[in-house]
């Protein structure tokens, strides 16, 4: 089947934004992290990756249910020692998201007791200086400050990432910083790098729908 086929077909499960990124994460989770956390990816023995369940939190912000869909358990390249790693997509701007990552940071440590990753991943279109950070203190003792890796992908330039064979960076270009009048070049260089792609149907499919359905909301 050729490429302009299956991106005419991609399928339309590929709609809501959170699941979108759950998928195409646990699916090319290492290869997300080389493409836009090398420090994090030279680090990680992928030989051992182990999907958790997802973790159904009661959120104090918004006084409901929410999950942290991306948490992962990984072993430390040359050691014995397991962490793991918190995936954190946000689609829309939230003045207290930094102190939401803490929240999610301080449960699942209370749940597992390991070394955590969190890494939050901003795919909104809106103009926002994000803080990666939340402290406490007071003017006579400091008591914490916590900080968490962030993924700004509208402030990247796609062009940057045109010549990587990188599946998820791929499908990312959807939501990087390009103009209007550079849409149709973004798509073609898309399709440019699928074609250099050796992957399965299935996988590639998943890229197509992931980048057509964020693509066609911007």
């Amino acid at each position: 089947m050729s490429l302009e086929m299956l991106v005419r077909e991609a399928p339309s499960q590929y709609i809501h934004h959170d699941q979108l990124f759950k998928q195409l994460i646990h699916t090319f989770f290492a290869e997300f992290l080389e493409a836009f956390f090398p420090e994090v990816h030279h680090y990680i023995d992928f030989s051992f990756i182990k999907p958790l369940s997802e973790e159904v939190f009661t959120d104090l912000f918004e006084g409901e249910s929410k999950r942290a869909d991306i948490v992962i358990e990984a072993k430390v390249k040359g050691t014995d020692s397991l962490i793991i790693i918190h995936v954190e997509p946000q689609s829309y701007g939230q003045s207290d998201f930094n102190e939401r990552m803490y929240h999610y940071f301080g449960l699942l440590y209370n749940r597992y007791r390991k070394p955590i990753i969190p890494i939050a991943i901003f795919s909104y279109d809106e103009k926002r200086v994000e803080r990666n950070d939340f402290s406490i203190s007071f003017p006579f003792f400091h008591v914490l400050s916590f900080h968490f890796l962030m993924l700004e992908l509208r402030k990247l330039n796609w062009r940057n990432f045109i010549h990587s064979n990188n599946p998820a960076a791929a499908a990312l270009l959807s939501k990087m910083g390009y103009s209007l009048k550079e849409r149709v070049q973004v798509k073609k260089e898309f399709m440019r790098m699928l074609a250099k792609m050796e992957i399965n149907p299935a996988k590639m499919e998943l890229i197509i729908g992931f980048f057509e359905n964020i693509f066609n909301l911007k």
